[in-house]
């Protein structure tokens, strides 16, 4: 689980799209699901990732997100001296529902199948 504490204080406000965008690619790589997001690639690399929120809505206790996630992953060779694998990233995307706790903006971050 994460913290989402800047995007609950904006909950209602019209910056909240982009409160909640700024503080999702804020967060490290390895809170999220993406690895198991891969589709084209078997690693996912370090580089910084980017969000797109698709829809938000408020449920009983909790504020619900859904977000597109943009990262590279690669094909991991066996990086031997003659491996003719060249490390290649590829563009990756999944979506993502975080659902932010609205007393504790503690969240629960769920891969979800497109």
């Amino acid at each position: 689980m994460c913290h989402l504490p800047k995007s609950l204080h904006a909950w209602g406000t019209p910056e909240f799209k982009d409160v909640l965008k700024r503080e999702i690619e804020q967060l490290d790589a390895g809170q999220l699901p993406l690895q198991q997001g891969l589709s084209s690639s078997s690693y996912v690399t370090d580089r910084p990732f980017q969000a797109m929120i698709i829809s938000m809505s408020e449920e009983a206790g909790l504020i619900r997100a859904k977000s597109g996630i943009f990262y590279t992953g690669v094909i991991a060779g066996c990086s031997c001296a003659d491996d003719p694998t060249p490390v290649d990233e590829q563009t990756e995307y999944c979506v993502l529902q975080f659902d932010i706790d609205r007393v504790t903006a503690e969240t629960k971050v769920t891969l979800l199948a497109e």
